[in-house]
């Protein structure tokens, strides 16, 4: 646990911040839990699911990504794609936009109803949204466990 927890500020990827998203990196040994993030940037730009996000430090620099969009079947807003560059983890970050993101999303779109998925073997995420309340409901997704957490 962080003594104090960093302060991040979300922002949408646009042209001024998407090279600097593109040039995050993650540790090898999560690179079988995410995708690059130019291939998160692509589904953003070519599907009609995905919002993205870029997150920043307190100096304004690009540390991670995470992305959003709204499932048409049951109307939860859903978090993906996110990550932090390999040279600032182990700071809160992640935890710090996941906090952040949850709270603009319920603030800009009034969803209450959050999801995201993990693969079963990575153990840090599984930690970390359990510890933000997010529930592993029993659904998959593309092979990953789906959790979901209701601020109703």
């Amino acid at each position: 646990m962080h003594a104090t927890t960093p302060t991040v500020t979300l922002r949408p990827v646009d042209r001024e911040s998407w090279e600097d998203v593109a040039r995050l990196t993650v540790n090898p040994d999560q690179e079988r839990f995410v995708a690059a993030p130019t291939y998160y940037l692509a589904m953003c730009a070519y599907g009609d699911v995905w919002h993205p996000m870029s997150v920043h430090d307190a100096s304004g620099s690009v540390v991670g990504f995470l992305m959003w969009g709204i499932d048409d079947a049951d109307g939860s807003c859903w978090l993906g794609g996110i990550l932090v560059d390999a040279g600032q983890q182990g700071r809160g970050l992640g935890r710090a936009a996941v906090v952040q993101a949850l709270s603009l999303l319920r603030t800009e779109t009034g969803h209450t109803s959050f999801a995201l998925s993990y693969r079963p073997d990575n153990v840090v995420a599984r930690q970390l949204y359990a510890s933000l309340g997010f529930v592993e409901t029993g659904e998959e997704e593309d092979g990953e466990l789906v959790a979901r957490l209701s601020l109703a």
